[in-house]
Formats: C-alpha cells, structure tokens, sequence
C-alpha cells in the first residue's frame, strides 16, 4: 500500500483551515488537519515543500517509521509548524489504516475505555448577567462542564469575550489587533463572576476557567487561592509555561487544579510540569503535538505521574482535529475531558463527520478512520483570507502575553 500522491487543501468556510490529503495506490486515502491558526501558509509550505515529495513511495502502513523519518530526518526537531505538518501526516495516515481495516480509529489504539467523550462549552458575556445567560443556554443544552468567561470593568477586549452575539474567533481578517489587558482589575473582578455562577446553578456542572497566560507565577497563585470556594474544574494557563519549574509555587499556594498545553508541540514541553505534579491536566492537541503516535505517548507519561488528558479543541483547529481527538478521548484510560467550541455552519458542510453530540457528550461515530471527510469542491469555493491573531498590551503600552 504505497503512497502515490499528498496534497494540501488550503480553505476558509468561515476561518482558514489547512488539510493534508495522503492517496494510496489502492486508491484509498486518508486525511490529517494541518491548521496553524495565524501562520497557516508556513505549515502549507513546509508540507508541499519539504514534506509531501518524500513522502511518495513509501508504505502507508509504516506509521511509525514514517513518524520518526519526519521527526528526526529534519535535523530541526519539534516547534509548533513541523510538529503539526507531522501531525496532518500521522492522522492521515491513522485514517488510511482505519480504513483498509474497516475499523473506527479508537478500536485501533485498543477500544474503548468509556461510552461517551465529556466535553465543555464556552459561556461568554460582556458583563456577568450576560455570562450567565450563556451559562444557563449550555446547562439548558445539558453540558456536564462548561468554561466561563466575562469582560472585566475598565479593561478592554478581554480574552474570549466576542465582539458581537456570534462564535469566538479571536484572529481578525487582514490586521493584527492589540488588545488592553490589566492583571489587576482582573484579579480583583474575577472571583466575583464564580460567585456568580455558583450562587445561581450550584455545584452540578463543572466550572472552568481560561487565564490565557496573563499572570505572573505568584499572581496565579492568588488566583487560585481566592476561588478555592468555587471548586473549579480547573484554571487553564495561569502562567507562561516556558520556565516550568515557575509552576512549583502555584502549587505551593492552591489546591485548584491546574490545565496547560495547547501551545505545546511535544512530550519534552511538558515533561517537568508532568513529572514533577505541577499540573492535573494536559492540554496539548493532536493537530500541534505530533498526531496520534505522538500524543499517545505524551497521555501514557502522564497517566504515570495522574495527570489526566483535556485536549484543546477550538475552532481554528479543523473538524479533522475534533473528529480525531474525539476517537484518541473515547480511548484514553486517563482522559479527563474535551474541548468543543463548534464549528461555522459552513465548515460542517465542507468536513463532512461521524461525531455525535448529546447532553454534553460526544461520540466519534463508528465510520472506518477518524470519520471526517472533506468535499474538496465545495472547499474550493473558500479561497483563503489573511487573519491575525491579536497581541495584548498592559495599561502602561507594554507587549504581554495575549
């Protein structure tokens, strides 16, 4: 079963997503999401460039040596833009055998391990009552896990807020934003919105919580401290994660666990904050760390150290990632839970999928592969348009983490 053709489909129903399409001789195919959110091209050009010519001839099949070819052959190990180029290849290739073997993807990795996938939603409002009217629209929709977000006084174009009524997407069509950011009124208003939230709907779903890297380790620390009473599922990227070991003194100060990983690319980001307890969960995706091969690695070292699996899964990753992650979560004996933002309404008509959503659990579906296909006519009909992720500024002008 060789490979005689690899192409890259560039498209945007409604953002821009990148998929890599593997043919095989047998004329089976598979595909992998290859998306990038703001750098998109680069992972293109990294595959149609470098990746795709040598990957012609080689057997389908061979996905760990494939995976390691790709890996160590470069020279240039790990980084956000090879990593998720090997990802779209490793998926895709996940999907050809699934395929030919007439099997779903989890059956694959070794069943099932649960009947369904817990996933969170995303409640948002400008202020508090609009916060928990969102939250109220996802318990009515009966999310078990649900992450809360609300603009905070004074303090513009907070994190995860949209602009208008309609779907986050944080990254704008042809100019890079800057957005203000205040650590301290943030800390300040924050625990007043889980109070909120909890004096309304109590305690029967799970509240969680996105810093999106803003604070600094001993800041984190506070934080998580002073919403000790709202039990949160967890507070996501406290803090920048390059200095890990920065990670030993959120712990030293608060029980609230703690998620991080969605910028991660491989097992060694996240090797000391593993091994050494610093975090509960890990967020890093199939699309950004390496696809299946290399994602199953990083869950089974953590499930050594309890640290268990909640895979970032916004909407500037592609149907493709969510349709996958979904069958690597109904396997993982360590999963803890998953992201699911949705999609536009025109991205599900060019992503044709197996998954299923029902009271707050998915299911990846029983099709052959991950389940996802793409309609490569109708993509065509969405050329690609330049989007940029914002950047985020302290009240005095200076450049901070967004």
């Amino acid at each position: 079963m060789k490979i005689v053709r690899a192409d890259v489909i560039v498209t945007c129903p409604g953002r821009n997503f990148v998929t890599l399409k593997i043919v095989t001789d047998e004329g089976v195919y598979g595909i992998g999401d290859a998306t990038l959110n703001g750098r998109e091209l680069a992972v293109a050009s990294y595959l149609k460039d470098h990746v795709c010519p040598t990957l012609i001839g080689r057997d389908a099949g061979c996905i760990e040596d494939i995976w390691q070819y790709l890996y160590k052959g470069a020279y240039w190990r790990r980084g956000p833009v090879t990593m998720t180029a090997i990802a779209a290849v490793d998926v895709a290739l996940w999907d050809i055998l699934g395929k030919v073997t007439g099997m779903p993807l989890y059956r694959l990795l070794g069943g099932a391990s649960r009947d369904g996938v817990m996933v969170y939603g995303h409640a948002t409002g400008h202020d508090i009552p609009e916060a928990l009217d969102r939250y109220a629209e996802h318990v009515e929709m009966g999310y078990k896990a649900i992450r809360v977000q609300c603009g905070v006084p004074n303090v513009r174009s907070v994190y995860g807020v949209p602009k208008d009524n309609g779907m986050y997407e944080p990254a704008t069509k042809g100019t890079v934003e800057e957005h203000s950011w205040s650590s301290e009124k943030y800390l300040d208003f924050v625990p007043k919105l889980f109070e909120a939230v909890r004096a309304k709907f109590g305690f029967d779903t799970h509240l969680l919580h996105d810093v999106h890297h803003r604070l600094t380790p001993i800041e984190a620390a506070r934080l998580g401290k002073s919403v000790e009473p709202y039990r949160l599922f967890w507070m996501e990227d406290p803090t920048p994660a390059e200095n890990q070991a920065a990670f030993r003194l959120i712990r030293e100060h608060t029980v609230t666990p703690i998620a991080v990983g969605e910028v991660f690319n491989s097992i060694w980001d996240c090797k000391q904050l593993i091994e050494e307890q610093l975090i509960d969960y890990i967020r890093a995706t199939l699309t950004h760390a390496g696809g299946i091969t290399h994602l199953r690695r990083i869950a089974d070292f953590a499930s050594l150290c309890q640290v268990r699996t909640g895979c970032h899964g916004p909407s500037d990753l592609s149907p493709v990632c969510m349709g996958a992650a979904l069958h690597f979560d109904l396997w993982a004996p360590n999963f803890g839970v998953q992201e699911y933002m949705g999609f536009p309404e025109a991205a599900l008509e060019v992503f044709p999928h197996a998954w299923r959503f029902e009271r707050g659990m998915m299911h990846p579906g029983d099709a052959p592969g991950h389940g996802v296909d793409i309609d490569e006519a109708l993509a065509a009909r969405y050329p690609y348009t330049p989007a940029y992720l914002p950047v985020a500024r302290l009240e005095d002008g200076t450049l901070w983490n967004w």
